[in-house]
């Protein structure tokens, strides 16, 4: 019989009620994780996946947290540890996009995107870090979007991204010591709720790929549990694509 790829593990998803986040919780359940995620609105989501891996029978617990109140995010992650009973892995799938032209974008979007995208990522990472022990990793979700520009209006959004990439080669320079690996993860083009509804620019966006397809969200998040399991050793300080040939 194949191991789990994280049995014993214990693991926060901030950021996993809907999308990429929640099809890596159900990943890292069905591969043997404990697992805590957070959540800001999405009650009615958040419920509905609590019940759907209790019955899978693993362990799950939901925290209510929005990204942007530094003070929330970091309760979340030490709440985390007491319901868990420790913490192995972080990943912070969190980000919000807000879509606009950067002639009419308003400075409460603006700064409403780099407290979820940005100092979202350092609040956790700064929290996580305190109950990491050696060999402990964060993931963090970013975008190919900081490497190209996919769309008029997704100025600020690609520019938080961008900002995550070198904040978590930063965070694997401070952590490295300690032996907490730090990952960027990029996807291209991936069925979420900030997947654009326009039939034509969901085509455009799906044609840009080599397999002519936009990801589906479990795709992802098999990639991330591979670089949360034990078998991905010597990665940390990068960010690695995974996006279909898009940025080809």
């Amino acid at each position: 019989m194949v191991a789990h790829a994280l049995e014993e593990k214990k693991a926060l998803i901030i950021g996993g009620s809907r999308g990429i986040g929640a099809a890596i919780v159900k990943r890292f359940a069905r591969e043997g994780a404990a697992v805590a995620f957070t959540y800001a609105k999405s009650h009615e989501a958040a419920r509905a996946l609590v019940t759907s891996v209790k019955e899978s029978g693993a362990r799950v617990t939901a925290l209510c947290a929005d990204s942007a109140d530094a003070e929330a995010l970091a309760k979340a992650v030490d709440d985390s540890v007491k319901a868990l009973g420790g913490l192995d892995i972080v990943v912070n799938n969190a980000a919000i996009f807000t879509f606009g032209n950067v002639s009419d974008y308003s400075l409460a979007d603006f700064d409403r995107m780099l407290a979820v995208n940005v100092r979202g990522v350092f609040v956790a990472a700064k929290a996580a870090a305190r109950h990491l022990p050696p060999g402990g990793k964060i993931i963090v979700i970013g975008s190919n979007s900081a490497r190209r520009g996919f769309m008029p209006g997704a100025a600020v959004y690609g520019m938080t991204k961008a900002a995550v990439a070198r904040l978590v080669a930063g965070l694997a320079l401070d952590f490295a010591e300690r032996k907490i690996s730090v990952i960027d993860v990029q996807p291209g083009p991936t069925t979420t709720d900030m997947t654009p509804t326009d039939e034509a620019i969901r085509a455009s966006i799906a044609n840009a790929t080599l397999e002519k397809r936009i990801a589906d969200p479990d795709e992802i998040a098999r990639f991330v549990t591979y670089l949360a399991s034990p078998q991905s050793t010597f990665i940390t300080g990068v960010s690695l694509t995974i996006d279909g040939g898009y940025s080809v």
